[in-house]
Parts: structure tokens; C-alpha cells; sequence
């Protein structure tokens, strides 16, 4: 879901800090640049995909399967971010990457992939532009930070759109697991009935009853972390702003 996605604001402030404080390797900072920089420039192209199919087809429906490629490489390409974190190159909680990345592989490939009914839907093109704009300002962000040189502007940026972004994504992806619901009921997609040798059952439709469930508690808590970490983050300068 975009809501943990977007919780890795909480702790891009703290962890900039602390890898100028514990100093990983130059060889670490110099691989991690080039990934933050990859992923930067593969989100973009996908913006850019996703305006030009626009322009040249005059409507915002369907514009999933202009972007459709990119979207999988490079959302796919976050799973390294957990590797990252295992690796201690990355002070973050590697719980807490992994959840956050692979709810963004799951909707990818278990849901929009695989219920290819819904791949027209508008509610897809609503995460896709959140998630895109998203990650054109995290790994900017992350970037910069890793050259210690971050423009205010993008860490404004970093602790702000997702006031916008976050229940946007939330909502796009809750209305595509929504709409994929009948689907996956009608073809008992990757659900597991008994009979069978190994005594065991699955239903993947009530599973994803059960993620749109999760969101409830889940979204608030990180939405409202967020708002504090802005305030934390941004206030101080909002207000010494204010004196002069």
C-alpha cells in the first residue's frame, strides 16, 4: 500500500543524520547514489510515459498499459531497498522496508497483474500517479541527502505532497483490490480448495478482504506519524521563517 511506501518519510530525516554520523564506506554511498539516481530517472520515465499517452490520446483511461513495463521493473527494483537495510548500508528497520516495499510488489504483480480486468480501471491510474510522484521526490530526496547537499525545496517537498499523495495511493489501491474482488471469487485465482495430499486450503479472495480490512488501522497511524515527523522536520525553519 502507498501508505507504508510513503512512511519511509518518517525516517529519511533521522537516517541521512545518522549515515553522516556512522560514515558507511565511500564504495556503500557510491552504489547507493547510483541506485537512488537509477530509480529517480526510472520514475521519471514513467511520468513521462504516463504525459505523453495523455497528449496522445486526449483521455486518462487505459494509460496503465503505456507505463505498465517500467512500473514492474522499477517497482520491483525497491525489493534491493530491503537487501539494503540487511546489509546495514541503509540505517533503517528491515521489518519495516519490507513491509513497506513488498505491499507495493504485492498490489503490482498479485493484484494488478494478475487481474488483468482491472487494468483499466481509473482507481489504478490514481496509485500509479501518487506512487510516481512519490518516488520522483524520495529517491531525489535520498539522493541529495547521500551528497549532503539537499535542496529545501525537495525536503519541503519530501514532508509535504504526502498529505495529498498518501490518501490518494491508499485510495487508489483500495478501490483496484475492490474492483478485482469479483474477479478473483469467479476464477478461484490463486486460491487452494480441498480436497488435497497436503489437508490445507486457501481463499485469495478473502485474503484480500482481509488487506482492504488492514488499512483501517494502519493509515491513520502512519498518516498522523507523518504529520508529526513534518512538523518536526519543518517546523522549526516554518517558524524562523515567521521572526524574519
Amino acid at each position: 500500500m502507498s501508505a507504508p511506501a510513503m512512511g519511509t518519510s518518517k525516517t529519511a530525516h533521522s537516517d541521512s543524520s545518522n549515515k553522516r554520523k556512522k560514515g558507511p564506506s565511500t564504495l556503500a554511498i557510491a552504489y547507493l547514489v547510483i541506485y537512488n539516481v537509477v530509480m529517480t530517472a526510472g520514475w521519471l520515465v514513467i511520468a513521462v510515459g504516463l504525459v505523453r499517452a495523455y497528449l496522445a490520446r486526449g483521455s486518462y483511461h487505459g494509460l496503465y498499459y503505456s507505463i505498465e513495463k517500467p512500473l514492474k521493473f522499477f517497482q520491483t527494483g525497491a525489493l534491493l531497498e530491503i537487501l539494503h537495510c540487511a546489509m546495514g548500508i541503509v540505517p533503517s528497520s528491515v521489518v519495516l522496508t519490507g513491509f513497506q516495499v513488498m505491499s507495493r510488489v504485492f498490489l503490482t504483480w498479485a493484484v494488478t497483474h494478475s487481474v488483468r480486468e482491472v487494468q483499466s480501471e481509473d482507481s489504478v491510474l490514481l496509485f500509479v500517479v501518487a506512487w510516481t510522484v512519490t518516488e520522483i521526490i524520495r529517491y531525489s530526496f535520498y539522493t541529495f541527502s547521500l551528497l549532503n547537499h539537499l535542496p529545501y525545496l525537495i525536503k519541503w517537498a519530501r514532508y509535504t505532497f504526502f498529505i495529498v499523495l498518501y490518501p490518494m495511493g491508499v485510495s487508489g489501491e483500495l478501490l483496484t483490490i475492490y474492483a478485482a474482488l469479483p474477479y478473483v471469487q469467479k476464477t478461484g485465482l490463486y486460491s487452494i480448495t480441498l480436497p488435497n495430499k497436503y489437508n490445507f486450503s486457501f481463499d485469495y479472495h478473502t485474503f484480500l478482504i482481509l488487506i482492504m480490512i488492514s488499512y483501517i488501522p494502519l493509515f491513520p497511524q502512519l498518516y498522523f506519524h507523518m504529520m508529526r515527523q513534518r512538523k518536526k522536520v519543518l517546523g522549526h525553519m516554518e517558524e524562523y521563517s515567521k521572526v524574519e
